[in-house]
């Protein structure tokens, strides 16, 4: 039987219309896409007790089977962009959807824990693919007086994503099971590639790197920086996953890591085409937004790792009450995120990113509160309402100070690296949590024994984010112009930043512009 494959529409790059019927399959693609990123970024913590049970995993499995996925694609997220914008940004997100979807088929279909941490590690490479090309898509595909509603509509659906998805994996794990976690995302995907294929039109662009223009056939990937970042960031974190071994191993990965993330910083001073460009960094705002950045999403990746755990271990709450119980704190992001951008735009950004951390880490305090037969009105949501409103009170000024540190050209950069920063805290910190908190291998297995870890866990997580509120009220000072980029405001994500596309401009004939 033949195939058919989709007649892409004639619809060129940069004219399609929000209001046409071209573009609404535009917005669902690319909210499909960065959906099945997104989704299982959060939707995966709350299936771990499962996925233990069935697979007779220790603990140290389950923080693989978080952290393989962080470390592909917290280590690969810059330069899936660069690839997008020279292959063409539909064909690399194409790629990246077929990627994530075949890893996730292998993940739901998984007979160990093993194999399951590879296929992880695949679907970060997939999501690194995807990820930055959801948004650049959005950008290069609609007329200049729709993009921003466009941007916009693709971040509240998003956002929306963000909110239900651990309820939407609690009512699967109770329900089909732990796998259909992973096997959703198949459909998703028959769904996203041939609308994609279809409809999208193809573009490319001429990025900047290292603050100048690459000219179009000469540009070259830091397929090194990529390589070594990520193996850093893997060795790193084995090492401190497998500390408890006291294997001669581990101090062996743990002196590589350290090798491979010197030899990262070496290679990418170097580099005329690094992804990462030291020079970036000389933009004191810059750097000090990072350090906060680094702070408060290390702080989250473990709260909302071991949280999720905590409701169902120890609070005997089922995979759709943990999941259900996590909804306050996206919904409170996707409602009063454009307000505290609002605000932040007229005190700037110093007083928000010190009292932001401040709120998060008495919320993560009032969790020592959720122990066993924990209340949800009483305990639990009390909690979450002010973890929640410390999130909305530091993410969009977070974003708008870090686009306002650097030049225009370098705004997608620089928002790249805060992106990629805040993953890397976020798997180091469920790498090293467990291990600081004294969690032994089968702690997840004993409500007493997984409570006491808990509590030694969240004053470690609060006082992390006191560190990045000090950093924050010390080093940022200058406001930055308001962020009028939707984006900023309208999101729901809790495992990194928003993610802004790279800049573009013309080369030839010297015409400039710009992709947002």
């Amino acid at each position: 039987m033949a195939v058919s494959v989709p007649v892409p529409e004639n619809n060129p790059a940069g004219t399609v219309r929000i209001g046409a019927r071209a573009g609404r399959w535009i917005l669902l693609t690319t909210v499909l896409g960065s959906s099945m990123a997104m989704l299982d970024s959060t939707v995966v913590n709350v299936a771990l007790p499962h996925i233990g049970r069935d697979l007779d995993a220790g603990l140290a499995a389950l923080q693989w089977t978080v952290n393989a996925y962080m470390v592909t694609l917290a280590g690969l997220i810059l330069l899936g962009g660069s690839l997008g914008d020279h292959f063409g940004r539909r064909r690399v997100f194409v790629v990246g959807v077929v990627w994530f979807a075949v890893a996730s088929a292998l993940c739901g279909l998984a007979p160990s824990a093993e194999v399951l941490i590879a296929a992880r590690a695949l679907q970060g490479v997939g999501g690194a693919l995807l990820t930055p090309g959801s948004l650049a898509l959005i950008q290069a595909s609609f007329h200049p007086d729709d993009r921003g509603r466009a941007v916009g509509l693709w971040s509240g659906f998003g956002g929306i994503g963000a909110a239900v998805g651990p309820f939407l994996g609690g009512w699967l794990v109770d329900g089909p099971g732990w796998r259909w976690v992973f096997l959703l995302n198949v459909p998703l995907a028959l769904l996203c590639v041939p609308v994609a294929l279809r409809h999208v039109p193809e573009s490319r662009g001429d990025e900047y790197v290292a603050g100048a223009p690459a000219r179009e056939g000469k540009r070259r990937f830091d397929v090194l920086g990529a390589v070594l970042g990520a193996l850093a960031l893997a060795l790193v974190t084995y090492a401190l996953i497998e500390a408890r071994s006291g294997s001669p191993a581990v101090w062996v990965c743990a002196a590589a890591g350290v090798a491979a993330g010197v030899a990262f910083v070496v290679v990418e001073k170097r580099r005329p085409d690094a992804m990462m460009p030291p020079a970036i960094f000389r933009s004191r705002q810059f750097t000090a937004v990072n350090l906060v950045t680094l702070c408060v999403y290390a702080a989250f990746g473990g709260f909302f790792f071991l949280a999720a755990l905590q409701l169902q271990v120890v609070a005997g709450y089922s995979a759709l009450g943990a999941g259900a119980a996590m909804l306050p704190t996206t919904a409170l992001m996707l409602l009063l995120s454009a307000r505290s951008g609002e605000l932040a735009d007229r005190i700037g950004p110093r007083i928000p990113l010190t009292v932001g951390p401040l709120l998060c880490a008495t919320g993560m305090l009032l969790m020592l509160r959720v122990g066993e037969d924990a209340s949800y009105v009483a305990d639990v949501l009390p909690a979450l309402l002010v973890q929640g409103l410390g999130m909305v009170t530091l993410v969009a000024p977070l974003t708008a100070t870090v686009l306002a540190s650097v030049d225009a050209g370098r705004a997608g950069l620089a928002s790249g690296i805060n992106n990629a920063a805040a993953r890397a805290a976020g798997l180091i910190a469920v790498a090293a949590l467990p291990l600081l908190a004294g969690m032994g291998p089968e702690a997840y297995r004993s409500a007493a024994a997984f409570d006491s870890a808990f509590r030694r866990a969240m004053p470690m997580c609060a006082a992390v984010l006191v560190a990045g509120a000090v950093v924050a009220f010390a080093t940022v000072r200058r406001p930055p112009p308001g962020c009028r980029r939707p984006e900023c405001r309208t999101h729901g994500g809790v495992t990194a930043p928003p993610l802004e596309a790279v800049r573009h401009r013309r080369v030839a004939g010297g015409a400039a512009g710009e992709s947002a």
